[in-house]
């Protein structure tokens, strides 16, 4: 662990971990007809993101009141006709981490998470619920948060509450979070941000031997072009289908090789928040993640990444080979809109 980072990386983790709870107590609750709302771009949102959101947004400003947030909720759902309802629950959802706050203090805690990003000083990514469809139907989701300094991310922290803590072991304890700052190696630690223990990516390097994971839905990934490269590379097992930046965690531990998100269309852009910490933390596991055409991440050229290419994760040692592969599919022509191969809308 850097220690130049220690007490942001001991604050983001205790984020993390209470709003992992509340998570998790609103996906026990959850009626998807009364706790649901929908964004302009028909994604659903539920009260968790909002009440997540107001958690994290609230142990940062006690924190580091000077820090700016990049987040991808606002106050606006609070503002339609299902407004004061939907106030209402997520008050009472956070209730026990914010005593005492109201709808002013719940909308102003949303709005600071407006930060347009770029290249200079510091600021805060999150995503309260990544992976809200996994959310709705109870399965997998994850709780996302990082640090960005000039431009970099230097920290990364991934609450994957419903996660088993045993790779491989579906029936294990669920529940845990993965935490990395750069330099300092990552870690996978339990439900309450302690017993840490360092991972590291898995030590496939011939890419049939080795497996992937992609997104469950196929509105957030091409499943056709991703078993197109499986193809190609020889791969035979089945793909480990979860959603959010989970993806990224089971690659940092060893459970995958691969993960794979190709593009929907050419001026696709995927949101910073999607990839800031979920590629801090596979970086310091031992792996790599990159686009399509081998460049880094830049996050800092505001709220979406500048580079439309699709991204490709690994454990590093197959990634060059994976990156030919993944650019013989996408030339045939047939990885974008209108081809023989779902997309991404």
């Amino acid at each position: 662990m850097d220690r130049n980072l220690s007490p942001e990386l001991d604050v983001a983790i205790r984020a993390v971990v209470e709003a992992g709870r509340v998570t998790r107590t609103a996906q026990t609750a959850l009626v998807v007809s009364r706790d649901r709302v929908l964004k302009a771009d028909r994604s659903p949102v539920t009260v968790a993101d909002l009440a997540a959101q107001a958690i994290m947004t609230a142990r940062l400003q006690e924190a580091f009141p000077g820090d700016t947030i990049m987040a991808e909720e606002d106050a606006s759902p609070l503002e339609g006709s299902d407004g004061p309802g939907l106030e209402v629950r997520v008050l009472e959802l956070v209730e026990g981490s914010l005593p005492g706050l109201d709808g002013r203090g719940l909308s102003a805690l949303l709005e600071r998470g407006a930060h347009p990003g770029g290249p200079d000083g510091r600021f805060w990514v999150m995503d309260p619920v990544d992976g809200t469809k996994g959310f709705l139907r109870g399965e997998q989701y994850a709780i996302a948060l990082a640090l960005v300094v000039g431009g970099r991310v230097e920290l990364g922290v991934v609450g994957c509450p419903n996660l088993p803590v045993t790779p491989g072991d579906p029936g294990s304890p669920r529940g845990c979070l993965f935490a990395a700052s750069r330099g300092g190696g990552a870690f996978q630690l339990d439900s309450r941000g302690l017993e840490h223990r360092p991972i590291h990516v898995d030590g496939v390097s011939t890419s049939s031997r080795g497996s992937f994971c992609e997104s469950v839905e196929r509105a957030h990934s091409s499943h056709g072009a991703t078993a197109r490269v499986a193809t190609r590379l020889g791969i035979t097992a089945p793909p480990y289908r979860v959603d959010g930046q989970t993806k990224y965690a089971i690659v940092a531990r060893g459970e995958a090789s691969l993960y794979l998100r190709l593009p929907s269309r050419p001026d696709y852009r995927e949101k910073v928040w999607d990839h800031a910490a979920g590629s801090c933390i596979v970086h310091e596991a031992g792996g790599r993640v990159t686009h399509v055409d081998g460049k880094e991440l830049d996050v800092s050229a505001g709220r979406t990444l500048p580079d439309a290419t699709g991204i490709v994760v690994s454990n590093g040692r197959i990634h060059d080979e994976v990156l030919r592969a993944v650019r013989e599919v996408l030339a045939d022509g047939r990885g974008y809109t209108g081809s023989a191969v779902e997309v991404v809308p």
